[in-house]
């Protein structure tokens, strides 16, 4: 695993991004367990999860909440992870139907009866409980939170609601991972709300607003193949391939998208 350090300069502050240390013993097991889904184990190659949960330093005895697991790739590694030694959390939205899939989806995995579903309640900006969390991790959803047509807005309140609710929930010293598909700083602002994309400087805005620092990035999830212009957005790339057969040896020969991958730090 390849980390770049670099030095970034957020809010007149020099902050060094570190190189993380290699996957436990615990998560390479977890990444290993037969119990996952063959179709989600062969995208390991490009969602890089041992070096990922790594990188965000999730380890076993940690309370862990994701944020909209949707179909449960990383928590399918996460729940066996933390099961009988930590505490696995499902935030998801509000609605019963949303609050009843990650139920049903959580009843699938070994260990996943002790997880808990909480809902995410932008109004009051709550994810969890107030410093419960240990680690906040969501994967591929900012920028949902930025787009009109998932998020219910037309501006970035929701998405600043939720990083509000991660600082909240999370322990001094906590750390909140993101990984989101990377819009060039060069695009305009206003594919964040149709493309799938997102800018690494809106994130850092978004983050930085609520109270947290930036800790480190790495480049695990990285694709230099993608040129992030495609005709369906991100969805014109795997999985989705929302071109069906057009293109379709083009698309997988790329792979899945070019993605950001930051730790951040709720403050001691």
């Amino acid at each position: 695993m390849k980390h770049i350090g670099l030095a970034v300069l957020i809010a007149g502050s020099v902050i060094s991004s570190a190189a993380s240390s290699e996957p436990s013993a615990a998560i390479r097991a977890a990444v290993a367990n037969p119990a996952r889904l063959e179709s989600e184990r062969a995208r390991d190659a490009y969602r890089h999860p041992a070096e990922t949960l790594a990188f965000f330093k999730v380890a076993p005895g940690q309370t862990v909440v994701e944020y909209s697991p949707g179909g449960g790739w990383f928590t399918r590694i996460l729940v066996p992870l933390l099961s009988g030694h930590g505490t696995y959390i499902a935030a998801v939205g509000k609605s019963t139907r949303s609050q009843e899939g990650a139920r049903k989806m959580l009843a699938t995995i070994p260990g996943g009866a002790g997880a808990q579903v909480i809902p995410f309640d932008p109004t009051t900006a709550t994810l969890a409980p107030a410093g419960v969390a240990d680690t906040v991790l969501t994967f591929r959803n900012v920028h949902n939170l930025l787009m009109p047509e998932d998020s219910g807005v037309a501006d970035d309140s929701v998405a600043k609601a939720f990083f509000a609710a991660a600082f909240k929930a999370l322990k001094p010293g906590g750390v909140l991972g993101i990984e989101d598909h990377r819009l060039p700083e060069n695009a305009s602002a206003e594919r964040e709300k149709t493309s799938g994309y997102v800018k690494r400087s809106t994130v850092v805005r978004l983050a930085t607003a609520a109270g947290f620092r930036l800790d480190g990035e790495s480049e695990v999830n990285a694709n230099p193949k993608d040129t992030h212009d495609w005709p369906k957005g991100v969805w014109t790339l795997p999985p989705s391939l929302e071109l069906g057969e057009v293109d379709r040896a083009k698309y997988l020969a790329i792979g899945e998208s070019d993605r950001m991958t930051l730790r951040f730090v709720k403050p001691k």
